[in-house]
């Protein structure tokens, strides 16, 4: 697969941008100033209170400073490490956009909360830290970091990839040094196939291109040679992830209310309650129940505020059915066609998986699996291969190790319907958990 390489998005283009809100992800190698950056972008927005801001200041060399990344790392280890461990959701508006930003951490240890929090995100704002790299060989690899996260997001179907290069203020020429790891990020990305939307200078310290444009150079020449819009004039005109509404009906039962027979909202049914994983919820669609086979018709649909009408992917709705049927939390609605038939269930699925438990993966030891809301057993039967980050090569491997990226086979104790994860982010994702530890074990995609 060939990557797409975009040139940066245009004033003209944000001049249109949508007005929905945008979920994106910080992330990249720890220390690599993903914290800094949306403290930057919160205080520049004028998305910080002043008493907020005092709260983050401290005594420097020249007086007070704000330590920009204080306003995101909340927990006391991570202010006493000085790293991000959990990821932290925060919320700001410009005059064009809402967004919600996730800053992840960027230490291997803690890759499966940036995972968690890739799955659901629009787009993505990988940091890469200039200092770190050796950029006055033109040759230089990149971080293992680095090229982990960026291969975890195109695995996770993010829309859109921006890379951020950090920190220019502090190196010696930054013209050049971004010019080589624009360069390389190329690269890696052509050789990936990973499909980029931006490669932007910033300096989130001193906010440098994040919100405002960078100062000129006496000279008129622009910073770094980038004449491209800032990050987040980037970021206001990128796009939301679409729903799946183009797919049949799959919808997971999350929770059964019953009402009494005298009630209007339900006729006495129970209404089954969830978030429409694909397809639209509509009255008169026939559906079978998985894992049962049991098949009903909607009788009616329920809004998130008990309002009746069409419900579309992306959207929580209750669902009433014409008939008594077992539905239990967990099960699946899923839409059947006029011959009868529907999405069919499986027991054995490949898949790529990436590996977040310390305990390696060994082909043979069993594992929960949670899809949807239901949780079945599984068992790997055996790895096909491991990916190798650094060459991009398929390589044999016996076990997986602690943030390894690999394919493999899961055999199922019973079935459950899935759609491969490049068709819907949905149907094709499932979580392993470690059946003693209850540790979150793996992100697995269907392939």
């Amino acid at each position: 697969m060939t990557a797409t390489l975009e040139h940066p998005v245009t004033t003209a283009a944000n001049d249109a941008a949508p007005t929905a809100a945008l979920k994106f992800i910080t992330c990249g190698s720890v220390d690599d100033g993903k914290s800094t950056l949306i403290g930057r972008l919160l205080v520049d927005s004028k998305a910080v209170l002043s008493d907020q801001l005092a709260g983050v200041q401290r005594q420097g060399q020249d007086g007070r400073e704000t330590d920009l990344a204080l306003l995101t790392d909340g927990l006391s280890a991570e202010r006493e490490q000085g790293i991000t461990i959990d990821v932290a959701y925060r919320y700001f508006s410009t005059t064009r956009r809402k967004f919600i930003i996730g800053d992840t951490p960027g230490h291997e240890q803690y890759t499966r909360n940036m995972v968690t929090a890739a799955s659901s995100a629009d787009a993505a704002v990988l940091l890469v830290d200039a200092t770190k790299l050796a950029w006055q060989d033109a040759s230089f690899p990149l971080l293992a970091q680095t090229r982990r996260h960026a291969l975890l997001v195109q695995l996770l179907r993010v829309p859109a990839i921006v890379f951020a290069v950090n920190k220019l203020d502090a190196v010696a020429d930054p013209k050049l040094a971004y010019t080589r790891i624009e360069a390389a990020l190329r690269g890696f990305a052509a050789e990936a196939g990973i499909a980029v939307e931006a490669i932007v200078p910033v300096s989130a310290l001193k906010g440098w291109n994040v919100v405002d444009p960078a100062p000129s150079a006496p000279d008129g020449a622009h910073w770094c040679g980038y004449h491209g819009p800032s990050l987040l004039r980037i970021l206001e005109g990128l796009s939301n992830t679409p729903s799946e509404t183009g797919l049949p009906l799959a919808f997971p039962v999350q929770w059964v209310e019953k009402f009494s027979s005298s009630s209007d909202t339900s006729q006495g049914r129970r209404v089954f309650w969830g978030r429409v994983a694909t397809g639209q919820a509509t009255v008169g669609q026939r559906v079978r129940v998985l894992p049962s086979g049991q098949s009903a018709t909607i009788a009616r649909v329920l809004s998130h505020v008990r309002q009746e009408g069409d419900v579309a992917a992306g959207h929580s709705a209750g669902i009433v059915l014409d008939r008594e049927v077992d539905v239990s939390r967990g099960d699946w609605l899923l839409a059947q066609a006029d011959d009868g038939t529907a999405l069919q269930g499986a027991r054995e699925l490949s898949a790529t998986i990436a590996w977040m438990d310390d305990e390696p993966l060994v082909p043979g030891r069993a594992y929960w699996a949670l899809h949807g809301h239901r949780w079945v057993k599984a068992k790997v039967r055996r790895i096909v291969h491991k990916l190798d980050i650094h060459t991009l090569a398929e390589q044999d491997a016996a076990e997986l190790e602690a943030n390894a990226i690999g394919e493999v086979e899961l055999v199922l104790q019973d079935s459950i319907a899935t759609l491969p994860y490049r068709q819907s982010r949905t149907l094709g994702a499932l979580v392993l958990v470690d059946q003693a530890s209850h540790k979150t074990a793996a992100a697995v995609l269907v392939r």
